[in-house]
């Protein structure tokens, strides 16, 4: 009885109450991806139009600005009519037949220094000069000089990225003058 009693006292086994397992709800997919492009997107869209911004002119940009510290409100009408001038230029030279290299080797014979003139006569071939959309310009010179940027020739390289910046304008151009090897021999901005 002993052990009967014992039982008697304990209390029934009741089946635990079942409990319904739902699983966590899966975690949200994060859009980072796609929130970093639509920024890089954004941010495009809001540089070309600050680019744009305020040329209606046909988007020459101006002087890029190259004015110099001493100039005063007085020569700004002066100022307009040199904007004009270089867009009348461009304007003819690109009406004519002439290859962007011989276009540039005259405005150098017409307006260049001294070593300039020099420096152009090696000038075999411009490309990108007429391309512009001032808001990532390119162009590039091609010349029978060799030795790349360590050669004798980086200071002509030089001289005529020089000379590309006073034939041609852009809010954000650049320049790249290379050898007969292909390899750089100078740039800069234009």
């Amino acid at each position: 009885m002993n052990q009967h009693a014992q039982h008697a006292h304990q209390q029934p086994e009741q089946p635990l109450p079942q409990q319904r397992f739902t699983p966590a709800p899966p975690p949200k997919k994060k859009r980072t991806g796609l929130k970093i492009t639509l920024g890089v997107v954004a941010g495009i869209v809001v540089v070309a139009a600050f680019a744009s911004g305020g040329q209606d002119d046909g988007g020459d940009g101006g002087d890029g600005g190259r004015a110099e510290a001493g100039d005063s409100a007085a020569a700004a009408p002066a100022e307009d009519k040199a904007k004009d001038q270089p867009k009348a230029a461009e304007a003819a030279d690109a009406g004519s037949e002439k290859s962007q290299a011989e276009q540039f080797k005259a405005h150098v014979a017409k307006k260049g220094t001294p070593q300039q003139k020099e420096a152009v006569q090696h000038v075999t071939d411009v490309q990108g000069a007429d391309k512009r959309n001032d808001v990532m310009d390119s162009a590039e010179i091609h010349t029978d000089y060799t030795g790349g940027m360590t050669g004798p020739h980086t200071g002509d390289g030089k001289l005529l990225a020089s000379a590309f910046a006073g034939w041609r304008s852009s809010d954000n151009g650049l320049v790249t003058v290379y050898d007969a090897d292909g390899e750089i021999l100078s740039n800069g901005n234009y």
